[in-house]
């Protein structure tokens, strides 16, 4: 099923004026309740999957990954943007989010 993104309303720098067309006939979609994040010099890596320990008192947790997304070090300081402001608009409507006593979420 295929559905409409939003457009950007925030476009900068050479594609300024430039109409945004979102094809979303190859996007699938994925549940995450982990991710993980690593870099190198040329490319930020982020792993998402499953913890699927329903135990608190396991001594080892196996976590089942099942996407990788590797984007450049400059799209990754406009998602970091992009999430920062999803988060406050979040926390204004529903109230704040204490990730300390969060049961999953990202690791």
């Amino acid at each position: 099923m295929a559905t409409k993104a939003p457009e950007t309303p925030e476009i900068r720098g050479d594609t300024a004026g430039m109409k945004i067309k979102w094809d979303d006939s190859m996007m699938k979609s994925s549940y995450a309740n982990v991710c993980n994040i690593t870099s190198t010099r040329e490319e930020v890596v982020l792993l998402f999957g499953m913890n699927q320990a329903w135990n608190r008192g396991q001594k080892e947790v196996t976590i089942q990954l099942t996407d990788r997304i590797v984007i450049s070090p400059y799209a990754a300081k406009r998602m970091s943007m992009l999430l920062d402001n999803v988060v406050k608009e979040y926390e204004k409507r529903f109230g704040p989010l204490n990730i300390e006593t969060a049961g999953g979420g990202a690791q």
